[in-house]
């Protein structure tokens, strides 16, 4: 009897990294229903909570990153890799995995380290336009790097490199027929135009300010707000939700009716919501976060912007956010032109084309 198929998936701390992860593994079972999946993440990160509500196993590192100051965490950082390291090496024994996954995050470094180590094959899904010090590291004995954007060869082997795409949400793919139901779902206003505003799963401090501060003008532009003001301010900004054409959320469970209702969307740039905004097709303002690694969001945003599909403002130039909204707004070829060119740049079958090359990995 032939074995059944081993994969480990390793990627976490922020939802970019967890989302295509989870992708991926369904992805996989779609395709090897008897599939064996384990997944390694951070202990005390997120993945350790969303990776089991989506059905798979997983398994906890004593990892995180360097601090840029130094702090107690720094000084422990040593003993972290190493007991990391030993635990990788216990897991990666027991499971014994035909592939490893990366899908960047500190929990994927060791993994896939010790994976390299005993020549089991790896593959790489680097999400940003500028990748992050773990991918870039796990690059030189990766056996196939899987991005989403042009011109990343300055960082990683040239001939390891494939351009899939990021995995997205399936339902994505369909948010187009789905108008009226999530007119209903959300008890729109089917003559006002609606808002989407999304900062990433914890929340963006700084567009719920801006979203707070511009109600008045909100208001007076007559559009209705679906606004996704994150985890971790979700006490704060709760109490505009009693106002009218105004719902405010801690999370969307229903993201592709959050899209389809949507008639503009107001939006971080890490990778997983650029992806997603070039195949949903909405006008789009990025407001880039300036605090994440080499500022990879603002290059994001800027690789959509340079292509025509999408605006961006900068934290430090929100005060021209009323005239850029408002100018939009008004402008109706100016939206169309920013739905089709980003559509252009939208790769859908992203997660079957890095399935295809995992598979690819596993018959040699």
């Amino acid at each position: 009897m032939e074995k059944s198929l081993s994969v480990v998936i390793s990627g976490g701390g922020t939802g970019g990294h967890i989302y295509p992860a989870i992708a991926i593994a369904n992805e996989i079972k779609l395709r090897y229903p008897e599939a064996r999946i384990l997944f390694v993440g951070a202990k005390d990160k997120m993945e350790m909570e969303k990776v089991p509500q989506a059905g798979y196993e997983i398994k906890g590192l004593w990892i995180s990153g360097i601090q840029r100051k130094l702090t107690l965490k720094n000084l422990l950082f040593p003993l972290k890799l190493i007991s990391s390291l030993w635990k990788a090496i216990g897991i990666i024994n027991k499971f014994k995995p035909d592939v490893v996954i990366g899908t960047g995050g500190f929990a994927s470094g060791p993994t896939l380290m010790i994976a390299n180590r005993k020549r089991i094959p790896t593959l790489v899904q680097e999400q940003n336009s500028f990748p992050g010090i773990t991918n870039k590291l796990l690059s030189k004995k990766a056996t196939k790097i899987c991005v989403a954007y042009d011109n990343l060869e300055r960082f990683f082997p040239k001939d390891k490199i494939i351009k899939t795409g990021n995995p997205v949400r399936q339902d994505l793919l369909l948010v187009h027929s789905k108008r009226e139901e999530a007119q209903a779902f959300f008890k729109l206003d089917k003559k006002k135009k609606t808002v989407l505003v999304i900062g990433g799963s914890l929340g963006a401090r700084r567009i719920n300010q801006l979203i707070e501060l511009e109600l008045g003008f909100f208001k007076k532009q007559d559009v209705q707000l679906i606004w996704q003001c994150g985890k971790l301010y979700y006490e704060e900004f709760k109490e505009y939700d009693k106002e009218n054409n105004i719902q405010v959320f801690q999370f969307l469970n229903r993201m592709d009716l959050a899209y389809a209702a949507a008639d503009f969307v107001i939006s971080r740039s890490g990778a997983s919501s650029v992806s997603e905004l070039c195949i949903v097709g909405k006008p789009t303002i990025f407001i880039p976060s300036p605090n994440v690694a080499e500022d990879h969001q603002t290059k994001n945003a800027k690789a959509i912007v340079d292509k025509h599909g999408a605006l961006m403002l900068k934290e430090n130039e929100l005060n021209t956010f009323p005239v850029v909204f408002e100018t939009l707004l008004k402008d109706k070829g100016k939206q169309e032109s920013l739905s089709e060119n980003i559509k252009e740049l939208a790769l859908p079958n992203a997660t079957s084309d890095i399935v295809n090359e995992i598979e690819k990995l596993i018959k040699k």
